[in-house]
């Protein structure tokens, strides 16, 4: 990719997706999004809620990508400590922000606005408030690292409205082909063309169908033509290879 293509990483958080007991469904959908922005999702970590691991990967994430998206853990139960634990991380103080009291308020009906739910209107100093229109209690942002709910349906809410925030590149733009030729057959060869132009991505992801195996190639750039001569270098590696294209898809 491009040097001055924008990254980003992800921060799962929650001894549930561990566990196994809850399958995680945000990750797709912030790969799929930010590359609809030309942001390219460069890592994802899972980890427990533990208030000494979540700080030390917000401040590693935060200083190796342009963006983090924290998941997970702020909620108003004694185990969502995601908050406290990322104004930890950058060294400030919680307070109860009153804009984000008001925003509960006009979400839960008179008099069950408890105080474990108020919780979930104390965020970090010197943070900004990402708004929820599904559940009413704010996410925020502080520095590079936004800092979202885990409920997939909330995160989705979440993310759309910070889309704004994020600086833009060029789409990454994506071909694929298949064949029923198998990695090991291909890749010295890949190897070659990718050593080649570095500008374009491209990864073989191996599949057994119908008792016959193949491998689908998927390539991934910024730059249309680059794209364009790589996709071509692989189709004719396959055919010189002996294999057969089954599919090309654009």
């Amino acid at each position: 990719m491009n040097k001055a293509t924008k990254t980003a990483g992800v921060i799962i958080i929650g001894n549930e997706i561990l566990s196994g007991r809850t399958q995680d469904l945000n990750i797709a959908y912030i790969g799929k999004e930010l590359e609809k922005l030309g942001i390219v999702l460069a890592e994802v970590i899972v980890i427990p809620d533990d208030e000494e691991t979540i700080i030390d990967r917000v401040r590693s994430y935060s200083r190796n990508f342009d963006y983090v998206f924290t998941t997970g853990g702020i909620g108003p139960t004694h185990d969502d400590i995601t908050t406290e634990a990322i104004a930890k991380a950058f060294g400030v103080k919680l307070f109860r922000d009153p804009e984000a009291v008001a925003c509960m308020e006009s979400y839960y009906d008179p008099g069950t606005l408890t105080e474990a739910r108020l919780k979930m209107a104390d965020i970090p100093e010197g943070a900004s408030l990402i708004d929820n229109p599904v559940s009413g209690a704010p996410a925020f942002q502080i520095n590079n690292v936004f800092v979202l709910a885990g409920v997939p349906s909330i995160m989705q809410a979440m993310f759309d409205a910070l889309v704004e925030r994020l600086v833009s590149g060029p789409p990454i733009l994506t071909a694929s082909v298949c064949t029923n030729l198998t990695e090991s057959k291909l890749a010295d060869g890949m190897k070659q063309i990718q050593d080649a132009c570095t500008e374009v991505s491209i990864g073989s992801y191996p599949f057994f169908k119908r008792g016959k195996l193949g491998v689908n190639i998927v390539l991934r750039s910024v730059d249309e033509s680059l794209l364009s001569k790589q996709l071509a270098l692989i189709t004719t590696l396959i055919e010189e290879t002996g294999g057969s294209v089954l599919e090309v898809q654009r």
